[in-house]
């Protein structure tokens, strides 16, 4: 298993980029409109973290996973036959993949296809 993209919803989307710049020795980038305007940065293990803040009023702070995947139709079939509850199904972002989000167990997870 391994981690892709870490997704952090946050309202103080500053502050939580500072520190992890501060702690972690990481810097982030610009909004990526193609993310929902998340600040990214990559570590060193090639994974991606993004921080940006909620997209609508009813978004609440959420920390997620997004899971990488050879076959994300598969593993969301898969998520989906244990109880999962498909939130957004597998869509295609230009040049960075396909991602999916699931709820199991009331946590938000995600697959992503490269």
């Amino acid at each position: 298993m391994k981690i892709h993209y870490l997704e952090i919803v946050t309202p103080d989307v500053e502050s939580v980029c500072k520190a992890y710049e501060l702690s972690q020795n990481v810097s982030f980038g610009a909004p990526d409109a193609l993310l929902g305007g998340a600040r990214t940065s990559v570590l060193s293990d090639g994974s991606i973290i993004g921080v940006r803040a909620p997209l609508r009023e009813t978004e609440t702070p959420v920390v997620r996973p997004y899971w990488l995947v050879d076959d994300i139709e598969k593993a969301v079939s898969e998520v989906e036959m244990q109880g999962a509850i498909i939130a957004v199904p597998p869509l295609e972002i230009p040049a960075k993949g396909q991602f999916a989000i699931y709820i199991l167990g009331s946590i938000e997870q995600g697959f992503w296809q490269l």
